[in-house]
This record gives C-alpha cells, sequence and structure tokens, in this order.
C-alpha cells in the first residue's frame, strides 16, 4: 500500500501541476496557484519522509492530512473562481482524488495510532 500511495500522492501533484498550468495568470489567481502547487507537491513529499521515518511517523502522516486538505480548499476556491467551463471536469477530478487522500490519511492515522496504544 505504501507505494501504491506514493505513487498516488505523486500523480495529484503532478495533475495539480498540469491544471495549474492551464489558469489564468493573474495577481490574483497566481496567490491561489502558487499556495496549490506548494500544498499539493508537499502532499506526496511528507509521504515520503513519513514512510521513512521512524519515530516521528504521525507527525509526517498528519502534515500529509493537514496539506491534502489544504489543497482540497485551494481547489474548491478555484471551482468557484474559474471562468474556464472546459477546466471543470478537471477540477472535479482533482478534488475527488483530493478527498479520496484526506480519507485515506485520516484512516491511517486511526490505524497507527491504535498500534501505538495496543
Amino acid at each position: 500500500m505504501s507505494q501504491e500511495l506514493k505513487d498516488r500522492t505523486k500523480k495529484f501533484a503532478i495533475d495539480v501541476w498540469f491544471l495549474c498550468s492551464k489558469l489564468p495568470q493573474t495577481r490574483e489567481f497566481n496567490n491561489y496557484v502558487n499556495q496549490l502547487l506548494r500544498c499539493s507537491s508537499s502532499v506526496a513529499a511528507n509521504y515520503r519522509a513519513a514512510m521513512r521515518a521512524k519515530s516521528d511517523f504521525i507527525y509526517k502522516l498528519k502534515i500529509v492530512e493537514e496539506e491534502a486538505d489544504e489543497s482540497l480548499f485551494f481547489l474548491e476556491m478555484l471551482e468557484k473562481i474559474c471562468s474556464k467551463p472546459e477546466l471543470e471536469p478537471e477540477l472535479t477530478r482533482l478534488i475527488s482524488k483530493s478527498n479520496e487522500l484526506v480519507a485515506i490519511i485520516v484512516a491511517s492515522l486511526k490505524t497507527a495510532r491504535s498500534r501505538i496504544k495496543g
């Protein structure tokens, strides 16, 4: 599962990058695009770090959860403000992928925490 999730988080970051390359280049959009690029790539980078972590696995996974949720926020914002109908399907798909990643990471955190307690 960890290699599959590594691949999924990396693909998510790449797909977000391609989406962002198609968005208008205005001061307003650039603010959201820059934030989205940072947090979506952070999902992949921090998941990789979590898989290598020994003692701070849960801490790293919590960062992944936060970055995935932040990615979701900016995707939802772009969905509301983007006036390019041709990007709607891609925004909808990435919002769904972001929701899936958040759910997977939350479930992983619950499992990891229960193993520590039990």
